[in-house]
């Protein structure tokens, strides 16, 4: 059996709240709260979930941008949780992320050489002539002249400055790439180039993908595997096709329900939630969906359900005993 790439255990981020003069902590924003899957080499995991579900969150913990207030994540059988600075940016060589926009990502006092070659200076991987070198074959990797390492960041269009942040991502041979979000910024007729250059890098340089996005068209394009998220939490987690064909998690037929189906053949019928997203620093008792759960029971409001496995994918629902 294959062995993961990346190993997800009871991952918890809790963001403090902080009141008063003395600035004291009177409560805990639950932005991830108990994570647990896995990512297995060369494939594609997509993220999913409504704004504020904490999918971002989960790709900065992951790569230990932010320290968990809980859990493991375990690369490659190793625990990067509290690793010594030293050993976890040797680590991080492996492991590298795209950011959401591409207007923020790149500094502006940055040409396109020094941001793509800055992975490579931190590491103290090549020396001058072959890093110049390294930084015009990235850029010709994701569609971009390599003259264009002279240029700054305001000079590009948002598609021409995403594949630049791709370029500065894949400057380490990393295996592992957290992609935040990485078309939600740009054009529809950008966003598929990109998808579609992701894809050929992912086959060209054997890379494994976490995908975080909100449109569930990109996600079922791209992913091999997808996670639905809800409030901190993963609510249903399998194969792309089983999930998308037959959801079995009340919130996953929801947010399919919403999405556009352009065949009026196909359409189903929309299943519209009551209520708003609960607030993550006060999360309701037991299931946090059940507010606005049609199916929702009396053991709902009392008992968080765990994340088992039913059928070949992993749900969190009393549905599924």
């Amino acid at each position: 059996m294959k062995q993961p790439l990346l190993e997800v255990r009871n991952l918890k981020k809790y963001f403090p709240i902080r009141k008063g003069i003395l600035n004291r902590t009177t409560g805990y924003v639950k932005a991830v709260d108990g994570l647990n899957f896995s990512i297995y080499p060369g494939e594609t995991l997509g993220l999913v979930g409504e704004s504020g579900c904490g999918k971002s969150t989960t790709g900065r913990t992951m790569l230990q941008l932010l320290k968990p207030t809980e859990g493991e994540v375990l690369y490659e059988g190793r625990n990067l949780v509290g690793l010594p600075f030293g050993e976890l940016r040797q680590i991080r060589k492996d492991m590298q992320m795209v950011f959401q926009d591409p207007f923020a990502s790149l500094d502006p006092r940055f040409t396109v050489g020094q941001l793509v070659s800055e992975p490579l200076d931190i590491h103290r991987v090549l020396q001058r002539k072959a890093k110049t070198r390294r930084v015009e074959e990235l850029l010709e990797v994701v569609g971009l002249s390599g003259h264009y390492a002279n240029r700054y960041g305001h000079e590009f269009s948002g598609g021409q400055r995403q594949r630049i942040g791709i370029a500065r991502a894949l400057a380490l041979n990393p295996k592992l790439i957290v992609a935040d979000e990485p078309v939600s910024a740009l054009d529809v007729s950008i966003q598929s180039q990109i998808i579609n250059l992701m894809q050929d890098l992912q086959e060209q340089f054997q890379l494994t993908y976490l995908f975080i996005a909100h449109d569930l068209s990109v996600v079922k394009h791209i992913s091999t595997r997808v996670g639905v998220m809800y409030l901190g939490r993963i609510v249903e987690l399998g194969a792309k096709r089983d999930l998308f064909d037959a959801p079995k998690h009340p919130y996953t037929q929801a947010l399919l329900s919403a999405a556009p189906q352009p065949n009026p053949l196909l359409r189903k019928e929309r299943i519209v939630l009551q209520g708003d997203v609960p607030n993550p620093a006060d999360p309701p008792s037991g299931c946090a969906f059940h507010p606005r759960c049609q199916a929702c029971m009396s053991i709902c409001r009392t008992e968080q359900p765990a994340l088992k496995e039913v059928d070949g994918r992993y749900i969190a629902c009393h549905l599924y005993p």
